[in-house]
């Protein structure tokens, strides 16, 4: 029970980096026509394009995702080997990301949306605070 409860937990995560990305560059192309501050966060701006180059350098050199792993680690310590045997929220959440597409795909997307974001970083670059001098 606990590690199925882990697993699911997981699948959640995993699906708040994934919003994170994405939501993410959303934002970043929204507020530039807000003209909004905070999307110019160096910090936020930093952590959103190393989350998109590390998964699309796992896709490229076909490592596999590390949070795909250790939930499929933990639903066979949960005896979960199948898909019918994941808990009705872990089924709706593994819905929500896993796609049956060709691995090649998803590393054209992934690589793609990592260009994407490294254009939204050059044209509405973030702010470098510079500390003032008295």
């Amino acid at each position: 029970m606990l590690y199925s409860l882990l697993a699911d937990l997981l699948v959640f995560v995993h699906i708040m980096f994934i919003t994170f990305v994405i939501g993410g560059e959303l934002a970043i192309v929204i507020g530039a026509f807000k003209r909004w501050q905070w999307i110019r966060n160096l910090k936020f701006r930093a952590a959103h394009l190393l989350a998109i180059i590390v998964v699309a350098s796992e896709a490229v050199f076909g490592i596999a995702c590390p949070l795909t792993v250790w939930e499929n680690s933990l639903r066979t310590q949960a005896g979960q080997i199948y898909q019918e045997d994941i808990s009705f929220v872990g089924r709706l959440l593994r819905d929500v990301i896993f796609y049956e597409f060709n691995p090649w795909v998803f590393t054209v997307i992934y690589v793609l949306f990592a260009a994407l974001v490294i254009l939204t970083f050059i044209f509405v670059p973030p702010v470098w605070h510079r500390k003032r001098t008295s």
